[in-house]
């Protein structure tokens, strides 16, 4: 498969300002050098805390946030030394789904006419159009035609949620940023989302940077998984291979914390000790030596490499 996404040495560092002249005293750290690509029509998980570099990846991938150093590619082509009038051309094919379905939509604006936006605005369509677009995109996405002229306030969670799902589809994407989408919303709606995201990419080949915390959920739905952990990248392997054989000890206590549903088996559960660093201020060697129980004076002086344990495993851990 061809990539669709490349992401190289990816950096986003946020500046830090203080005093009267509110100069720039220091930097957090949210993105620190992370290196991935994704295939076309492929489904790539990125999991860690809160707070790990997550959100801000995608964001810096859509040219929301710019970027501090690094390489972002868009079918090989640099997304950065794009111009204005290029990048908009392109935004069509690239769209995201925000994490909070209602902040995400104007509350003065009909959900009709909210879907639809986009396409007049690109000029992709004429507004006679319009309406029949998006009235076929919401079916699609599980919404009723009589759903055209309501406003946000009117409808549950997960329903706004197939808003934003509608509004970044009509758009005829080949990549979609979910950030969290599910997280939100109650387990039998975050059901309905996973499986109407599932089926949007096989009927579509749409390419997904799915974004959460919940590995549950990334383990049902993503080809390959990254693990984020303080702006790094720590672990990344496909997803049966990552659930069956964790190699670093930040991934196997996310693993541990994931609920089994058999009250008769009991997971070993590793519960990691101290509070996550601050990312304006890391620590020193490998970031996770401050909470790692198997953490020796190499963790605290070295930073480990991101090696290639075999099929495609990469792990940064000087004890994987």
């Amino acid at each position: 498969m061809s990539a669709l996404i490349e992401v190289e040495g990816l950096k986003k560092y946020f500046p830090i300002t203080g005093g009267i002249f509110q100069r720039t005293v220091g930097h957090v750290k949210a993105v620190d050098g992370v290196s991935f690509h994704i295939n076309r029509g492929e489904s790539f998980g990125l999991v860690g805390e809160s707070g790990c570099g997550k959100s801000t990846i995608g964001r810096t991938l859509l040219r929301l946030h710019d970027k501090t150093k690094g390489r972002v590619a868009y079918q090989g082509q640099e997304l950065y030394d794009l111009s204005k009038e290029d990048l908009r051309k392109l935004r069509p094919k690239m769209q995201i789904v925000f994490q909070d379905p209602f902040s995400s939509l104007n509350p003065r604006i009909k959900v009709g006419e909210a879907i639809g936006e986009a396409l007049f605005d690109h000029g992709l369509t004429d507004r006679v159009e319009i309406k029949r677009r998006v009235i076929e995109t919401m079916e699609i996405c599980g919404l009723a035609s009589y759903h055209y002229d309501r406003y946000p306030h009117e409808f549950s969670g997960g329903q706004r949620q197939r808003i934003g799902i509608a509004r970044a589809l009509i758009l005829n994407p080949d990549f979609i940023v979910a950030d969290e989408p599910v997280s939100a919303l109650d387990v039998s709606i975050q059901a309905q989302i996973i499986n109407l995201l599932s089926d949007l990419q096989k009927e579509k080949q749409i390419t997904y940077l799915f974004i959460s915390h919940d590995l549950s959920v990334v383990e049902y739905l993503c080809n390959r998984v990254g693990v984020m952990y303080l702006g790094s990248m720590v672990e990344m392997a496909d997803t049966a291979e990552l659930f069956r054989n964790p190699l670093h000890p930040y991934t196997k206590a996310l693993m541990s914390a994931i609920p089994v549903p058999d009250p008769t088996l009991k997971r070993e559960r590793i519960v990691l000790q101290g509070d996550i660093p601050s990312p304006a201020n890391p620590p020193s060697g490998c970031k996770f030596h401050t909470r790692c129980p198997i953490a020796s004076e190499l963790c605290k002086q070295q930073v480990p490499e991101y090696v290639n344990k075999g099929n495609d495993h990469f792990v940064a851990c000087h004890y994987a």
